[in-house]
């Protein structure tokens, strides 16, 4: 998913003549992020406009994409850091 995510950003940057340095994938996350939270608040009734649940839907992949872009920036492997940091919870722990 990755992969594509990165080729869909570049036909993106590309056409608009975007500069996507490190700064602004973490910028978009953020952005990103405030269009998810508004979203939610429309849809629990503490904001104005219409809600719309495939719009949620629509703004939680925006975030994703947006993380995404930002590791591979980063150089940051997304896969092996959910398994340190996550994942580990569900192997069997042993007691120090």
């Amino acid at each position: 998913m990755q992969a594509d995510v990165l080729r869909i950003s570049d036909i993106y940057a590309n056409a608009h003549g975007i500069d996507r340095d490190r700064d602004w994938a973490l910028l978009k996350l953020q952005e990103e992020l405030g269009e998810l939270t508004a979203e939610h608040l429309r849809l629990s009734g503490r904001a104005r406009g219409v809600p719309d649940a495939q719009a949620l839907g629509d703004e939680a992949a925006d975030v994703l994409g947006m993380l995404l872009i930002y590791c591979a920036g980063a150089g940051i492997d997304l896969e092996a850091a959910m398994r340190r940091k996550w994942l580990k919870w569900l192997e069997p722990q042993t007691e120090a």
